[in-house]
């Protein structure tokens, strides 16, 4: 059985802070082929689509599409915020390994 993401209260409040669900938009989530190594995550607000697994928390959106899923199962998305900036992260427990730059991994 497939495990959806989770998603923090941290990370559904930045999403409120910056409006997100107040036009429309939810915070996309997806992986994609590339980055140094084999895959990279793709992060940005964006129109949810009637195929997506939809996460809610506090009147803001989270979305995941069908091909991304897998890939994201158990995963724990969040927000942080750290001396070089703030960024939602992914917290993936099916990535073998992961580059520095914490948005390409591999499995």
């Amino acid at each position: 059985m497939q495990l959806p993401p989770k998603v923090t209260d941290r990370a559904f409040a930045r999403l409120a802070e910056i409006g997100a669900a107040d036009q429309g938009q939810a915070l996309r989530v997806a992986v994609e082929g590339g980055g140094c190594s084999g895959f990279q995550y793709e992060i940005a607000l964006d129109t949810p689509k009637s195929d997506d697994l939809v996460l809610e928390g506090g009147g803001e959106k989270v979305v995941v599409d069908a091909v991304s899923l897998p890939f994201l199962e158990n995963a724990v998305i969040d927000f942080t915020e750290e001396l070089i900036g703030a960024r939602f992260t992914i917290e993936n427990p099916n990535a073998t390994s992961s580059c520095g730059c914490g948005t390409s991994f591999s499995m």
